[in-house]
């Protein structure tokens, strides 16, 4: 009886396959586990540190804030200037408006405030377009 089976004549074939239900079994339970994990964290919360206070702020500066909606607020705040009016330009009038600033006064530094919602990306521009300008001192306002 060696070589056959105790039912019927015919030898025995051993089957060359590989079992795949354990490993769909851990695929599963990885799955799952990343589901429920990935709500928890949190990506867009980032830590910034504080910044401190400059040891010489200047005393008259040009003041650009961004808001949303392509609105910017451009002024000269200082004590030479006497009063601080703000003029509100589009977002691509900045540029004209700054090199008129500086063209007048071209020592004076640049302050840019921005609103919480404004992209990072956007703050980047107008500090590229002011160093375009040949302004050397611009600045980001904090609380």
């Amino acid at each position: 009886m060696s070589g056959s089976s105790m039912r019927g004549g015919c030898p025995r074939k051993l089957k060359a396959e590989i079992n795949v239900v354990p490993y769909i079994d851990v695929m599963m339970v990885l799955l799952v586990l990343f589901m429920v994990s990935s709500p928890l964290i949190n990506p867009s919360v980032i830590n910034l540190p504080n910044a401190a206070k400059s040891a010489t702020p200047p005393t008259e500066y040009i003041e650009i804030t961004l808001m949303p909606y392509q609105k910017t607020s451009v002024r000269i705040n200082g004590q030479k200037s006497g009063t601080s009016v703000a003029e509100t330009v589009l977002r691509n009038g900045l540029k004209r408006k700054l090199q008129a600033l500086h063209d007048d006064q071209p020592d004076m530094p640049v302050m840019i405030a921005a609103h919480k919602d404004i992209k990072y990306d956007e703050v980047i521009q107008v500090i590229s377009e002011a160093k375009m300008l040949g302004i050397n001192r611009v600045g980001l306002a904090t609380k």
